[in-house]
């Protein structure tokens, strides 16, 4: 090998050796910039006040067992004595509580979905209609730093549901308090629940999966890192919920047939409305509680298609999970089912058209009594927001 050629390799071993340094040397100055930029050691003044040394309460969280019976899948409906034991969840440390959104977020939020709330509700209070540990899968959402309202909400708005089944975040406010994520909030934790069952189904695996994929995706975005409980119990969890909703899904129906002919639609409509029914656009007729700020009591049906011109059969249902017993719904049903009669020239009946006589309706009304005992030892008390969005 020639002198020249030496000189030719030595010359570019030094470019190449070169040419690494200067790579290594601009990496350097981007990493510092960057460290820089985004340091934590200045104060946040959003922050002061040692919202970290905060104590983070605890829930225990309760379900409803059936008997001590094997859980069977979501779709056998049995019906279950009810006593309330400890949920075994996987998710590891304490379990926070969570719930709805206040007004001003509700636009924000998916808890606009859920049933209304009175206005002045705590936002404690909201956070545990939001993301409730009886009724929801929670999974802690843990960041190395403080996470702001602004910057994360639009993430989190990107999942808002799985299958038919609800999602919901709250975040622990520096305040202490588990609180919905708003504009302007400060949040040193995250918890989101998706909920565990709904009146038709039971959460699946591959709702489950689909959740922990898309909620790490999420995480990502926001870094924050996901605890996420093991599926296997939270099937399990899940289909034992599901089957006390499936147990407790009451209708109560009170028929009315007519005596004679069959009535006009145009006449009946008139005489609905004087006995206080709401007539909605689509045709149905809903009784409201004016003493109860108008939430819906029972309904009536025609069971004809709207644009039939008579009918001789009205009826009228009660969801019975869905309104507290102090509303006495079952009562006023009964109540407006005898004034109907008089009004319409009617006889009260059951669904084989076998007369309804008062002590039939006071054994049924009892019944109702009963039942809403077994849903207040579940902790899921009729009308509820628990129970509004169990049987919703």
């Amino acid at each position: 090998m020639t002198d020249f050629q030496m000189s030719l390799i030595a010359a570019g071993g030094v470019f190449v050796v070169g040419v690494i340094s200067y790579n290594k040397w601009q990496e350097y100055k981007a990493r510092k910039s960057v460290e820089r930029a985004f340091s934590h050691d200045h104060d946040d003044v959003l922050m002061k006040g040692g919202a970290n040394e905060r104590a983070e309460p605890h829930v225990q969280r309760h379900e409803p067992v059936l008997d001590g019976a094997p859980v069977p899948d979501h779709d056998v409906l049995i019906e279950p004595g009810i006593v309330a034991e400890p949920f075994q969840h996987a998710a590891p440390g304490p379990t926070p509580a969570a719930a709805p959104v206040p007004a001003a977020a509700a636009a924000l939020d998916p808890a606009a979905e859920l049933p209304a709330v009175k206005p002045d509700t705590p936002p404690a209070q909201l956070a545990e209609n939001l993301v409730d540990p009886l009724i929801d899968c929670l999974i802690p959402l843990n960041s190395e730093g403080p996470l702001r309202g602004d910057r994360i909400l639009p993430a989190l708005l990107k999942l808002r549901r799985v299958g038919n089944k609800p999602v919901h975040f709250v975040g622990l406010a520096v305040n202490g308090d588990w609180e919905p994520i708003v504009h302007g909030g400060v949040y040193t934790k995250l918890q989101a629940g998706v909920q565990l069952a709904t009146r038709t189904t039971a959460l699946n695996e591959l709702e489950y999966s689909e959740m922990v994929t898309r909620l790490r995706a999420v995480a990502d975005e926001i870094q924050a890192e996901p605890e996420v409980p093991d599926m296997i119990e939270v099937m399990s969890e899940a289909k034992t919920l599901h089957r006390f909703v499936a147990g407790h899904d009451a209708q109560l129906g009170v028929n009315l047939a007519s005596k004679g002919a069959p009535w006009a639609m145009a006449t009946l409509i008139g005489a609905l409305e004087n006995a206080g029914f709401d007539v909605r656009p689509d045709g149905k007729f809903v009784m409201l509680d004016k003493e109860e700020g108008g939430g819906t009591l029972f309904t009536l049906s025609t069971n004809v298609t709207l644009g039939a011109d008579t009918t001789s059969r009205l009826t009228l249902l009660l969801d019975v999970p869905c309104v507290a017993p102090a509303r006495d719904g079952f009562g006023k049903m009964v109540a407006c089912a005898k004034d109907l009669e008089q009004r319409l020239d009617a006889a009260i009946v059951d669904d084989f058209d076998q007369p309804l006589t008062d002590a039939a309706l006071e054994e049924i009304a009892g019944q109702v009594r009963e039942f809403y005992q077994e849903m207040d030892a579940a902790d899921i008390a009729a009308g509820s927001t628990r129970a509004l969005r169990l049987f919703s």
